[in-house]
């Protein structure tokens, strides 16, 4: 379920449902301390996705892999997604 605020910021950002769905199947969740969960992709769930789907179609859409989204913690809605350019803080 996303909120009519995260579609809209997903389609300005350029950021695919498919890289969307990754994100929910792949991408490691972090509780920021204020109510959301924010997920991203690291490492290894990058690896994962090399391992079922193949290098070569992870390298294909290699350059949307920078991308978030941000849900809420209480009833799991997506409120928002966008593009990482910095390092995400850990407390």
């Amino acid at each position: 379920m996303q909120t009519r605020h995260a579609q809209i910021r997903a389609q300005q950002r350029g950021i695919p449902p498919f890289i969307d769905q990754l994100l929910d199947q792949y991408g490691h969740e972090e509780y920021d301390g204020r109510g959301c969960v924010v997920m991203y992709f690291d490492k290894n769930s990058i690896r994962k996705m090399e391992h079922d789907m193949g290098k070569g179609i992870v390298r294909r859409f290699a350059n949307l892999l920078c991308a978030y989204k941000i849900r809420s913690s209480v009833d799991g809605c997506t409120l928002t997604t966008g593009h990482r350019y910095k390092r995400i803080r850990r407390k």
